[in-house]
């Protein structure tokens, strides 16, 4: 059975064809060369599985050229043919790295075949780990892949799911029809004047998206009830964080927007709800939400008013900075021109227009249609 291919390197033409007959026999493919300088080429022409040198040749000795050899051909073992007075020379090749393992000079014909087989087994050790560690990559490589597939087909899934939910509210719930979308990207636009990274900014647009869709557990009696609620009504209302918490919580990528639609209630002063947390224990997410969907509030038509001007609402949100809403977080709000914010309103509102006109047939819906958009980065306008 043929191994793999052993170059041998010595000047005494006699030795140099002893060595290849005894290799041979043992099914090895060999190649012999009379000086150092031949044998760096052959390398460099076609590698070597293990390569033996001798000791003693002109022009350059054994361990230069094995060194030499060694920077061709990393993988492969080297062996040195030494004569008993060369010994201790040879000696500091094996210790400095260069050389796997000494051959006497004359060698015993069976510790020389068990020498050489010793030397390509490990090589073929090397070669092995280095043939499965390249697999491994490989196959981690193509499992990230195959989750990264994974991961967007079951994000498409979900927001397939949370489309049919959040319409659903916007059926229920008429008078909050588009609020949703305005007050995401209002989130995150105030999110990006606090530089919030790219995967937060993502997190709280996503979260002001879904903040109102535990509304799909409240009932019709009390959620469109048109007079004030009663206590145990508002009890109930009240739940709507925490439900929609637990609709979204195991979803991996909405953890964050999941912790967001939790506390969309809370205050910094604590007087908010279903927790009472205040000040930073409330998530930062959370925080800006409250911010911008009181801007959204004011500045909406409701059946008992009409939409107030931004400078109305402004001045509501900074005489609310330290009670209801973080001051770092409306300072940020403020630093924003209002013809930014104006602009998002009216996108939004070119948004509603255009859905209301699409076909039906399309089979997206609004929040399919939204999300279609802002992956493309559309403009809105």
């Amino acid at each position: 059975m043929e191994l793999g291919r052993v170059l041998v390197v010595d000047d005494d033409v006699l030795i140099l064809r002893a060595l290849q007959r005894v290799l041979d026999a043992q099914g090895f493919h060999v190649t012999g060369k009379n000086t150092p300088e031949e044998a760096l080429g052959e390398l460099r022409e076609r590698p070597a599985t293990l390569i033996i040198s001798d000791y003693m040749m002109p022009g350059m000795n054994g361990v230069e050229f094995l060194t030499e050899a060694r920077r061709i051909c990393p993988d492969a073992p080297r062996l040195l043919l030494t004569a008993a007075n060369d010994f201790r020379v040879a000696a500091h090749a094996v210790n400095s790295g260069e050389v796997y393992r000494l051959l006497s000079k004359p060698w015993n014909h069976q510790d020389l075949i068990t020498t050489v087989r010793q030397a390509y087994e490990v090589g073929e050790l090397k070669r092995q780990h280095a043939r499965l560690t390249a697999m491994v990559h490989e196959q981690n490589a193509e499992l990230q892949r195959m989750n990264g597939n994974l991961r967007s087909l079951v994000e498409e899934r979900t927001r397939d799911l949370l489309e049919g939910m959040i319409n659903a509210l916007d059926y229920r719930d008429m008078e909050t029809q588009w609020h949703s979308r305005r007050v995401s990207l209002y989130a995150r636009r105030l999110a990006e004047a606090l530089g919030l990274p790219q995967e937060e900014l993502d997190e709280v647009e996503m979260g002001a998206l879904l903040h109102d869709v535990g509304k799909i557990g409240v009932r019709d009696s009390v959620l469109l009830k048109p007079g004030p609620l009663t206590p145990t009504e508002w009890e109930e209302m009240k739940e709507h964080p925490a439900i929609g918490f637990r609709l979204l919580r195991s979803i991996e990528y909405l953890s964050g927007a999941s912790t967001i639609v939790l506390q969309h209630q809370e205050r910094w002063d604590g007087k908010g709800y279903p927790a009472g947390l205040a000040g930073e224990a409330i998530s930062i997410g959370a925080r800006i939400f409250s911010v911008v969907d009181t801007l959204d509030a004011i500045r909406s038509d409701r059946p008992y008013r009409s939409g107030q001007p931004f400078d109305v609402a402004l001045r509501e949100i900074r005489r609310c900075a330290g009670t209801q809403f973080d001051p770092m977080v409306v300072e940020a709000f403020a630093s924003v021109p209002e013809t930014e914010w104006e602009a998002i309103r009216a996108r939004v509102e070119k948004m509603a227009a255009k859905s209301a006109a699409a076909d039906a047939s399309d089979g997206l819906g609004e929040v399919g249609r939204f999300w279609q958009r802002r992956q493309k980065g559309d403009s809105f306008d």
